[in-house]
């Protein structure tokens, strides 16, 4: 019965792989797909996908939009040499032994609290999990080649191309009551391609503030898992979910427009700080003021600035001959950090000839305002902040103020380029439809130049007229690059949406010479554009200048 069990069931494949056979070969020759069921596929907008299928799509997004000057961007250049990355190569070869120590330190720490989650709680079998050996072996990461952009932003953007094929010594001990489970990882390969950035770039060492890093793709991560000995990776299926479940742990945290931000400068220490918000004051009055004159009067006004900002301070008009002026004068100062910042409220007799006394002075901590609530102050003069001033306690007098913090609303998307003309509304990048119509500040920031070139003088400096209103940079010497990265303020009851802003690069003579002035390029921006998108940062091209090129960054901020 053995033997003939045996040859049946061989009689029995045989048949059936043949009977199989024919049968595909029958439904593949004479199958017709157009009488199969069809389905339409089904459209979502990005707005719906919940958020598994937005990470499976982001890997498909093309370049251009994952970073907008990906295919305008001529100095972006691989380095697929060694030469080009050597150094950086050979720097991490040598830092390994001491940055294997840090990063292992770092990751026991990180991961003792999570670990306490699972031992010991309830009626979990965990007693502990250890590691019991930690190290990142010998073999450093590699740069294979570096891609850096040059973006009209304050920023520096890079994108190495890493690759790790490390021997890594990492076993963790588990203890499940009298078992002692050994899991080791073995075999690590890593090859990622992160965008890092360097912003804002300042002028404290190390030159930046913060480090922002994300992933353009998923990462491919290869290893291998030993339990007890054996390789689990080699359970037919679980190295394909395994990886599966890796990149979309990853893809979550760091995956664009994810980003992992690690500070290294305080900002108090060189970071650029942008506005934020109008502070509103109102000076009212004061009352029983220093006498000053021959007469027993005072000729009084008042002066109001912001701590940390160099501008000229905001001015009252002159009362005369009154300890007890009344002004009900009104004025806006741009606040940058609302937290750290006071308002210098300073008091003085003016004076036909001579200085001007100042009759008192004090400083409100802008943190006491909420924002859009009015705070009526009434202050007592003092002569000075100094606690130890023994004629501090000298009665000066009392200033009235009505004081309101305004928040600017959130920054909408950001226009950055090299154009002839500014954008218009149609491919404005933050142009919702709607028309502002509320106060605010327009806040111009000109960067620099480039290829401006006299036929007589290169001493460049740029002047800004808007509304009548003329400001001017510092002059740089001898340059046909110059960097001025000066900003300048204009307060606006309503939005500029009809106005244009000049803008005129000059150099100046700086000895004798027949030609004092002479004008190297012009532009003329629309203010629309600014308006609607919130921000525009672009180089425009000179009028008047063969190559001449002007770097402005232009901001509205509606209260």
């Amino acid at each position: 019965m053995g033997f003939l069990g045996i040859f049946l069931g061989i009689i029995g494949v045989g048949i059936g792989i043949v009977i199989g056979l024919v049968l595909g070969f029958y439904l593949f020759i004479y199958s017709d797909p157009q009488n199969e069921p069809f389905e339409d596929p089904i459209v979502k907008p990005i707005s719906e996908l919940d958020t598994t299928s937005l990470q499976d799509l982001v890997p498909e997004i093309p370049l251009w939009l994952k970073n907008p000057d990906y295919d305008r961007v001529h100095c972006a250049v691989w380095t697929h040499c060694l030469q080009g990355v050597d150094w950086l190569n050979t720097f991490l070869l040598n830092m390994w032994p001491y940055l294997d120590k840090a990063i292992c330190a770092a990751i026991r720490q990180t991961t003792e609290p999570i670990v306490a989650d699972y031992v010991g709680q309830g009626h979990r079998p965990i007693e502990a999990i250890t590691f019991e050996t930690l190290s990142l072996g010998t073999l450093p990461p590699i740069f294979q080649g570096i891609k850096v952009y040059e973006t009209d932003e304050n920023q520096l953007v890079m994108e190495p191309a890493i690759k790790w094929a490390g021997n890594p010594n990492i076993v963790i001990v588990v203890k499940i009551s009298f078992l002692r489970i050994k899991i080791q990882l073995v075999d690590l390969q890593v090859f990622a391609v992160p965008r890092v950035t360097l912003k804002p770039l300042v002028s404290a060492f190390p030159c930046f503030a913060n480090v922002v890093v994300s992933l353009l793709e998923k990462p491919h991560v290869d290893f291998g898992l030993k339990v007890l000995g054996g390789d689990v990776m080699s359970i037919p299926g679980l190295y394909p979910l395994v990886q599966d479940i890796i990149k979309k742990e990853v893809a979550k945290l760091y995956l664009w427009p994810q980003t992992l931000q690690i500070p290294i400068l305080d900002s108090s220490l060189g970071a650029v700080k942008k506005p934020v918000g109008v502070v509103h004051v109102k000076v009212i009055r004061a009352t029983k003021l220093m006498k000053m004159d021959i007469l027993g009067l005072s000729d009084p006004y008042v002066k109001l600035k912001l701590s940390g900002e160099m501008l000229p301070s905001k001015k009252t008009t002159i009362k005369k001959k009154t300890l007890n002026p009344v002004w009900n004068e009104n004025f806006k100062l741009v606040v940058k950090d609302p937290q750290a910042q006071t308002l210098q409220v300073n008091v003085f007799d003016w004076d036909k000839v001579g200085s001007h006394d100042r009759l008192g002075m004090q400083v409100v901590p802008l943190k006491i305002l909420q924002p859009n609530e009015t705070k009526e102050l009434t202050l007592d003069l003092l002569k000075n902040t100094n606690v130890t001033d023994p004629l501090k306690k000298q009665q000066r007098g009392q200033i009235m103020l009505e004081v309101t913090y305004a928040p600017f609303r959130e920054d909408s998307d950001v226009v950055t380029g090299t154009l002839n003309t500014p954008t218009t509304k149609e491919n404005g990048a933050g142009f919702s439809g709607e028309t502002p119509i509320g106060a605010g500040v327009l806040l111009v920031t000109v960067q620099g130049a480039e290829d401006v070139e006299g036929e007589h003088h290169n001493n460049p400096y740029a002047v800004i007229i808007f509304r009548g209103e003329t400001k001017k940079t510092k002059i740089i010497r001898k340059s046909r690059d110059p960097k001025w990265n000066e900003e300048f303020q204009f307060m606006l009851e309503e939005p500029p949406i009809h106005d244009k802003i000049h803008i005129q690069i000059m150099s100046k003579r700086t000895r004798m010479s027949f030609y004092s002035k002479e004008s190297l390029g012009h532009v003329v921006i629309n203010l629309a554009d600014v308006v609607y998108n919130g921000r525009i940062n672009n180089k425009f091209h000179l009028i008047d200048s063969k190559n001449g090129l002007v770097h402005v960054e232009l901001r509205w901020r509606e209260t």
